[in-house]
């Protein structure tokens, strides 16, 4: 059974349905809290990035061919762990 609120409810929405333009679509409040999100997911994330990219610690190693000199193979250092 349904009650008067809620017949006179839907008889509001019917309404709005009526006037509603169907070739009219636009993103509205839902695509805009989606598009917030992501940006929000994108900056976390390249924050998280830049502070793990802080973290790494490496050495280039020498070219051969400047000055005549040969470079000798050094060991590969050990990583760091924290």
């Amino acid at each position: 059974m349904m009650s008067a609120t809620s017949t006179l409810a839907l008889t509001h929405f019917v309404t709005l349905a009526d006037s509603f333009d169907k070739d009219k679509v636009t993103p509205g409040v839902l695509g805009f809290i989606v598009f917030a999100v992501i940006g929000g997911a994108v900056w976390l994330l390249m924050k998280s990035m830049n502070k793990h990219m802080r973290k790494v610690d490496f050495e280039e190693p020498a070219e051969e061919g400047q000055g005549g000199t040969t470079a000798q193979a050094t060991a590969a250092p050990e990583p760091k762990t924290s």
